[in-house]
């Protein structure tokens, strides 16, 4: 019997096998499937959809036309008002929408950095709301109420958002560290407390805009904005840099430095992980005070960059969207960044999707919604596609390699 010869895995079959089985496409698919739930429900919903579809019967095809060309029609929309506008008569205007999802980008790609860090800790991470509402409390009050030079002034306010948003992120990890109260809880509580802070604050006089009783700031002075990264014509800023430098610090921080590995390691296994002399309780303090600093920074982003005054709707609903962020992205830095940019579209062509089609701007919700509910089932993903479980190719090798040590017996 003629010897069986088993070749090991190659380079592109390591690769290849990784990206089937692998996370990351379970993450594309889910989006592509919300996105068809999504373009259901617009075409279940158009006023042309449901007249064609009582003489379905009759011209099947007048209402299978009426609904391609109202989910097409909102997508293009969407894609319009949030990648390119293929319609402008001039290259400024085709890009503008690009960089409207850049700039609303940024602070969701910070906030979800904070979230999906304290994600790879193991720890939940609700508080992102609250750290961005105390990030831009502080870095608002260092703005308008400091005056210093250029470069210096937006420098202080920087580090000012970060620290607010890291004390705030902190007082969840000293007490999940000292008391062991569940970061849950005490995250959401301390949403509210910031929310009705700052609220307070704006009542103040050291807040409040003198001759104005609405609850609104002064402007930050020039010298404490960020400058516009493409002109004065675009919102884009600078703050869309700092997110970057933001993404390539939590990637080098988790996969080249020593705190990375031992936060990675008790987010994996704590008992483990103190059974090596890992101090756990100085990573839960570490950890939120890292993840409060990034969210801090998608306060600045909004203060100095997008809003250029404190109002008690700075944070918008950054800090909740960037936990679906932090989902999407599989708490990877650089996939958090691309699930930002995702959410950043969303957000900038939801407006000119309603506009143009007259669609819901609600939908987009709604398909965020549907991408949180496929990522949280897998297996659903995996069976409507077919992908083989991780492990697949492992198994399938071993048993491959019985079979030959069972041939080369027999022989």
């Amino acid at each position: 019997m003629p010897e069986t010869e088993l070749h090991p895995e190659t380079g592109s079959e390591s690769v290849l096998r990784r990206i089937v089985t692998g996370n990351a496409l379970v993450s594309v698919l889910s989006v592509l499937m919300a996105l068809i739930v999504g373009g259901l429900l617009i075409a279940l919903t158009d006023e042309e959809v449901a007249e064609s579809a009582g003489y379905f019967f009759s011209r099947p095809g007048d209402m299978l036309g009426a609904a391609w060309s109202a989910a097409s029609g909102a997508y293009i929309a969407l894609f319009q008002g949030s990648v390119f506008n293929f319609e402008a008569d001039t290259f400024s205007r085709m890009i503008y929408p690009l960089t409207q999802t850049l700039t609303v980008a940024t602070p969701l790609i910070c906030a979800g950095l904070g979230v999906a860090l304290a994600f790879r800790a193991g720890l939940f991470n609700i508080g992102a709301q609250g750290q961005i509402l105390i990030g831009a409390t502080l870095a608002a009050w260092v703005g308008f109420s400091w005056h210093l030079p250029v470069g210096l002034h937006l420098l202080i306010v920087i580090l000012a958002g970060a620290l607010g948003g890291a004390l705030w992120g902190g007082i969840a990890g000293l007490l999940k560290a000292r008391t062991g109260a569940h970061e849950v809880i005490v995250t959401i509580m301390l949403n509210y407390i910031a929310i009705q802070l700052v609220l307070f604050l704006l009542t103040t006089p050291g807040f409040q805009r003198p001759g104005s009783t609405n609850p609104i700031s002064p402007q930050l002075d020039s010298t404490a904005m960020f400058p516009p990264l493409f002109g004065s014509g675009f919102r884009l800023h600078w703050g869309f840099i700092m997110a970057i430098a933001a993404t390539v610090f939590i990637w080098w921080l988790l996969n080249r430095s020593t705190v990375g590995f031992e936060l990675r390691a008790v987010g994996a296994n704590p008992a483990a992980a103190r059974n090596a002399g890992i101090n756990t309780t100085k990573g839960y303090v570490i950890v939120m005070l890292i993840a409060g600093a990034l969210a801090g920074l998608a306060g600045v982003a909004q203060v100095s960059g997008t809003e250029k005054v404190l109002t008690s709707g700075v944070a918008a609903s950054f800090g909740f969207d960037a936990i679906t962020v932090a989902l999407l992205g599989r708490s990877s830095p650089w996939g958090t960044f691309a699930a930002g940019l995702l959410f950043g579209a969303f957000r900038a062509g939801g407006v000119t999707m309603q506009t143009s089609t007259g669609t819901n701007i609600d939908i987009v919700l709604v398909v965020q919604s549907l991408i949180v509910l496929f990522i949280a089932a897998p297996p659903l993903v995996r069976s409507l596609f077919r992908i083989p479980p991780p492990g697949a190719f492992k198994t399938s090798g071993k048993r491959m390699s019985k079979k030959a040590d069972a041939a080369q017996g027999a022989a």
